[in-house]
């Protein structure tokens, strides 16, 4: 990781405040994907119900949101969470408290050092639009998250792309706004690259574009 990768990471680690996880479903999952990115939050719940497991690690976890809401397989499922800051760890480990779910904070721009026990499903949801650099480079994430992934487990999640989707004005102007402040990071994101590095590393992989957002999946 270089120097400006590490500026960028930590300037959106003082964005991810408990201030701003307070208002994040409302902001983001009530009025966002909806009305500017739209892609309705119920079809990345969907995509939860779908493809989560029993054996679930979660990275770039947000406020918690679709593991509060989705339909695990079982009621007392293994529930890993991964991200590098901590407040969005305390987050949701306080919000789904009753998982008891296992925390990891780490960066997953980095290989996974940690003796942590794979998982049959790895979820990252509106994580890649965040990190630095292009969809090429930041694809290495999906090199470290498969060490995670158990034999014929499923890598899913979802992203917001700059090209290859249909983008309103609005959405257009938001990106841009938000790449400026660095809250986003997806001025080289786009739907063939995204496609591409997916198919490299795996062997079935499924995408589903609704609004400017992706929903994927990917099976070894």
């Amino acid at each position: 990781m270089n120097i400006k990768q590490e500026q960028i990471i930590a300037k959106q680690a003082g964005f991810y405040s408990k201030k701003i996880l307070h208002i994040y479903d409302m902001l983001v999952l009530g009025i966002l994907n909806h009305s500017i990115w739209k892609c309705p939050t119920r079809f990345i719940v969907n995509h939860y119900n779908t493809h989560i497991s029993s054996n679930h690690l979660d990275v770039g976890v947000g406020t918690g949101y679709f593991l509060d809401r989705c339909r695990f397989p079982i009621k007392t499922p293994r529930i890993g969470l991964m991200d590098l800051n901590q407040a969005p760890l305390d987050f949701v480990q306080q919000r789904i408290s009753h998982y008891q779910p296992e925390t990891y904070k780490h960066n997953v721009l980095s290989p996974v050092n940690h003796k942590i026990r794979k998982f049959d499903s790895v979820g990252l949801n509106y994580l890649l639009h965040c990190i630095p650099g292009t969809i090429e480079s930041k694809a290495v994430v999906f090199d470290h998250l498969k060490t995670l992934v158990k034999p014929n487990g499923i890598l899913f999640g979802s992203t917001l792309l700059q090209d290859g989707v249909p983008r309103t004005l609005f959405a257009k102007h938001l990106m841009t706004v938000y790449n400026e402040k660095g809250i986003f990071s997806n001025r080289a994101d786009h739907l063939t690259g995204l496609i591409k590095e997916l198919t490299k590393r795996f062997n079935d992989i499924s995408i589903e574009v609704v609004g400017c957002a992706v929903l994927f999946t990917a099976r070894a």
